[in-house]
């Protein structure tokens, strides 16, 4: 009788995660990559521009999370090729002109910022970025190593449905003092 912990684990299947499971491996691989990146461009903007500093770990970042997608986040089942790093570099840029932007922003408005404002702009543009990044790596990047497409419309109809959440009409009632009035429908997050 073989002991049980000498077994080997069995997958059953190559079925990649869902967009919920996805989008929670993506916080996690591209949000913890990303706040080791946010302390490698303040150490590094020490010694050299900050728009440099930013470009610099933003090239090795991507190349570290793109292969993490494809083989975490999205389950390819294999590492990423030349075509993925090409078109993850391409959302990488739009997310490197946002986080620079958005620093660049901060600099015009305030001289001289702490090192701790300038993080809080720079994760908050992070964050907006990789939203961003997460919908185009979902949806076109890594979507042909999946299902034939099922995959695919499943994750626009979980975009579609997402947005229609966001606009919902949910009706409030509306009170003035001593007096209730006609419940009145307020879009949410609108």
């Amino acid at each position: 009788m073989k002991p049980q912990l000498a077994q080997q684990a069995k997958t059953v299947g190559d079925v990649a995660p869902g967009p919920f499971a996805s989008f929670v491996r993506f916080v996690v691989c591209g949000g913890g990559i990303g706040v080791l990146s946010s302390g490698a461009v303040a150490l590094l903007a020490g010694t050299m521009p900050w728009a440099v500093a930013n470009a610099v770990i933003t090239v090795a970042s991507t190349v570290l999370c793109t292969e993490l997608h494809a083989l975490f986040t999205f389950g390819t089942g294999k590492r990423a090729g030349w075509r993925q790093h090409w078109q993850s570099a391409g959302s990488a840029t739009a997310a490197y002109a946002v986080t620079s932007l958005a620093v660049l922003i901060l600099h015009l408005v305030q001289s001289s910022p702490g090192m701790l404002t300038e993080q809080v702009v720079y994760l908050s543009a992070s964050g907006l970025a990789g939203t961003g990044r997460f919908l185009v790596l979902r949806l076109f990047v890594f979507a042909g190593g999946r299902d034939g497409g099922q995959d695919r419309d499943r994750d626009r109809a979980f975009v579609r449905k997402a947005a229609a959440a966001r606009r919902r009409v949910v009706p409030v009632p509306t009170r003035l003092p001593n007096r209730v009035l006609t419940p009145a429908a307020f879009a949410v997050g609108s």
